[in-house]
This record gives structure tokens, sequence and C-alpha cells, in this order.
């Protein structure tokens, strides 16, 4: 008898166990947060080709929560007629949000934030320019991690060679920040390196995840230099790792996460 109420016992309390690990998984420990510029998912290697699994490996593989895509094409004839965030999303059992920045080739091209999480309130503002080139956009959504809002917001940074235009989007993405009170992740293909007046802004308002001896983020293959970001503001959550991932084949840059520890276990 004294078996059989020791037996029962240890079941009660093993099940007990399991059932507050569960809720512990559920609830997370930590945020995976992924960048990419995926280059419309047309690997450098393969001209004209359209690889969305290679991106969807790259998101899968890394276990990201929160998801931001630069790059990204909405029915171009380019990528044939697909909505690349909506299959990247598809593929990798997410929420998704495309942004347009500009149309382009019978279609759009911009931004997308993909999320595990809900997606709520997404926005986005445009960029200024002072010298004519690609319109530009900062965009951005609210999602609840562990009962707390937050603003995961996702850029790309004008590509002409003087900064005069970065640092105007820069100002104004800092001005769109500047009395905001929720935890904000800021992340984007910002075409500008440590030390350049862009990210110089950058740093007066927010907290790059890699600030010294950053890996190369492009080019893919051979990476000398870093001009893609994950920075932070009003974000109290520790910083567990900063990684630069060795991926080659799907875009012309690789992919950067940052992992937060999100609760205390």
């Amino acid at each position: 008898m004294n078996k059989i109420v020791v037996a029962f016992l240890l079941l009660i309390i093993f099940s007990c166990q399991r059932k507050s690990v569960s809720q512990g998984q559920a609830a997370g420990s930590s945020l995976r947060v992924l960048c990419y510029n995926i280059h419309h998912a047309n690997p450098p290697s393969k001209t004209g080709f359209i690889d969305i699994d290679a991106i969807a490996r790259v998101i899968n593989e890394a276990k990201a929560d929160v998801v931001a895509l630069q790059e990204v094409d909405n029915n171009t004839v380019r990528s044939g007629n697909i909505n690349e965030a909506k299959m990247i999303a598809e593929k990798t059992g997410m929420h998704y949000h495309f942004f347009k920045a500009i149309d382009h080739d019978g279609g759009q091209y911009g931004l997308a934030i993909l999320s595990r999480f809900a997606i709520k309130e997404p926005g986005h503002i445009p960029l200024p320019q002072v010298i004519e080139a690609e319109y530009r956009i900062l965009s951005y959504v609210t999602i609840t991690v562990n009962k707390q809002d937050i603003l995961f917001a996702n850029t790309h940074l004008d590509a002409t060679r003087g900064h005069e235009n970065r640092v105007v989007q820069m100002q104004a993405i800092l001005q769109k920040f500047e009395s905001e009170k929720k935890p904000v992740i800021l992340c984007g293909d910002l075409n500008s390196v440590a030390t350049s007046e862009p990210i110089n802004l950058l740093d007066t308002q927010f907290k790059r995840t890699c600030i010294n001896d950053c890996p190369g983020t492009v080019p893919a293959n051979k990476p000398y230099r870093t001009i893609d970001f994950i920075a932070t503001k009003n974000v109290s959550w520790p910083l567990l790792s900063y990684e630069v991932i060795p991926e080659t084949y799907a875009s012309d840059h690789r992919p950067i996460i940052a992992v937060f520890k999100t609760a205390n276990r």
C-alpha cells in the first residue's frame, strides 16, 4: 500500500513539473531577432532564379521569433509574380506584413516583418532625401512579448555613394522614436559602416547589439563591411548573443541574429 501511495505522489509531482515546463516553454525565456536583406530571394550565383525555400531555411534554422526583411518583392515580373513575404511566412509558420517602398516591375518592392507573435498596428513613414534616389521608408509593428508591448521596426537606408540621404533618413527615424516610451528594436540594412555619420547619429538614441570588431555582413561570400544592424531603445532585456550567420548562398548579404533574455528562468 505504501508503495502505491509513493508512486501516486511521484506521479502527481512529475505531472506538475511537466505542466510547469510546458508553460515556461510557451511563455518563452528569450527573443531571437533576425535581420536579413534577402536580395528579393535571388541567390547571387543564380541570375534570375528565385529561391524562397533558401530564405525560409535560413529563418527556420535560426529559430527566429521576429524577422526584419529588406529587398522584398511583391508580385513583380522578375520574381514570377509571387508574394514573397506571404510565401516565406507560410514556410516558416509566422505572421507577416509587407510594406511597399516603391512600385517596381509590375508589382511592389519594399520591406517585410515576420513574427511568431501576433502583429498589431503596422505602420510606416516615408524617409526624406536631399539627393534624388530610390524612395525609402521606415516600417514598424507592435508585438507583445511576455505581456510587454514592443515596437519592432525595419528599414533600408539609401544606397548612393555619399551619406547625405542616409543622414537625413536617420534623423527622421530618430525623430519618429524620440519620445517613444515603449521598448523599440530597430533592424535594417543601413548602408553605413561604424564611425560614419548615420551610425554616429543612431548611437545617440539606440544601442547597437554589436559595437566593436563586428563581423562583416557584405558581400556574403567574403564579407568585409558591416552595414546591417540590430539596435535597441528602452530595452532592459540582457543581450545573450549576437551572430552574423555564415550563409553564403541565399543572398548577397549575410543575416544577423541577436538573442535577448526576456524572462528570469
